[in-house]
């Protein structure tokens, strides 16, 4: 029996988006379908490479088209028709920004890990430390060279920590130790040269290592890009909860979806009396997710193996790490929702927050937070 495109869809039309809750047919995944010979060729609108639930997806499509008797070319594809700004770093699929409300919360070390962890899963994924002031990427992510120039010497070419291609400011300053002096107009003068004067190639991900607060890099970087999603990285104590409750409302002014929260040295487990106890406070980023109705995309534990012992290298790359399996799992969860907010984007299915509570107290006038994937990736 000769099987027709209209036949596909309909098998296609079982298959249910995990993340979203409804068929991939509904949410205009499925851009096209041909039939030649025994082949079916399927484009679909999937634009996050690696992401564990597109490949399932991937998996399932495969499922379908073989119970038809087919063979299957699958293609993903996203266009400008689909809101994909292709304008702005056209061979850089998506920008993924890792901020914090405050220092010290372990958001450089979310950030390198997600690079590397992105990496180990297969794509192609560059890391910039847009925090000027305290450059730490090159600590977790050695390199072993100096950027170089393209033959005409107006783009730095980012080297490369393992596959991950890395560009930090820590690479302009003569000595590690030395402080990058520089007030708002310069800060501006060297992220436009990061994100216009880097020849990053193409790229599944560039992950951006924001600076801790809401000052001028973190405009800077939503007023140039479209970023596909961001994630705010806190620890369980109130100071870093109430900053981060601020970083959550910078992406809502500049509509940048927000992908959830990371809570960082969220217990400690002692080898000794084998206890779990939680030093900073317990449940932080839960009162985050229920004020603000965001994702809590994981907890990472205290651990020597995030530097405390001065090591420079990703736990996510070391297997034999103790904090090694939470850490992929997050890699693998923030990846997920880059990869919901981009297909809730195609269909349509956009987010928003309900602050509730958390702006009862607010003074009249006060945006409450909304997330829209409509500013996703290019």
């Amino acid at each position: 029996m000769d099987v027709s495109p209209a036949d596909v869809e309909d098998a296609l039309r079982e298959i249910e988006d995990p993340r979203i809750g409804d068929d991939i047919v509904s949410l205009n995944l499925v851009n096209s379908i041909a039939i030649e010979d025994d082949t079916a060729e399927i484009s679909v609108a999937f634009n996050t490479p690696f992401a564990p639930s597109e490949m399932e997806l991937g998996k399932e499509i495969r499922s379908v088209i073989s119970d038809l008797g087919l063979e299957l070319e699958l293609h993903a594809d996203v266009t400008a028709e689909q809101g994909f700004d292709e304008e702005v770093f056209p061979n850089i699929r998506n920008v993924v920004a890792v901020a914090s409300g405050k220092g010290g919360v372990g958001k450089t070390t979310v950030a390198a890990n997600l690079a590397a962890g992105l990496d180990k899963l297969g794509a192609r994924v560059g890391l910039l430390d847009a925090d000027i002031h305290g450059p730490n990427v090159p600590r977790i992510l050695p390199v072993p060279e100096e950027p170089k120039v393209t033959p005409d010497e107006e783009r730095l070419i980012p080297p490369e920590s393992d596959g991950v291609k890395v560009m930090s400011m820590g690479f302009l300053v003569k000595n590690q130790d030395d402080p990058a002096v520089m007030r708002g107009p310069m800060v501006n003068n060297v992220m436009t040269h990061f994100l216009e004067n880097v020849e990053w190639g193409t790229l599944d991900y560039l992950v951006v290592d924001l600076p801790p607060g809401t000052g001028d890099a973190s405009l800077d970087l939503l007023q140039s890009l479209p970023v596909a999603g961001a994630a705010i990285v806190t620890t369980p104590q109130q100071m870093s909860l109430d900053d981060a409750r601020k970083g959550l409302r910078l992406f809502e002014k500049h509509n940048a979806p927000i992908m959830g929260i990371v809570e960082n040295m969220s217990s400690f487990h002692c080898p000794t009396c084998e206890d779990t106890h939680d030093p900073f406070g317990s449940e932080g980023a839960e009162a985050i997710v229920e004020d603000y109705d965001v994702e809590l995309l994981g907890k990472l534990p205290i651990h020597e193996d995030f530097g405390a012992d001065g090591t420079e290298a990703p736990v996510v790359k070391d297997e034999d790490t103790t904090p090694h399996g939470p850490t992929i799992e997050l890699v693998e969860e923030m990846a997920d929702r880059v990869s919901e907010l981009n297909r809730r984007k195609v269909a349509g299915r956009t987010e928003s927050v309900d602050a509730g509570s958390a702006f009862e107290d607010q003074p009249a006038g006060t945006a409450q937070v909304t997330t829209d994937p409509g500013q996703g990736p290019n």
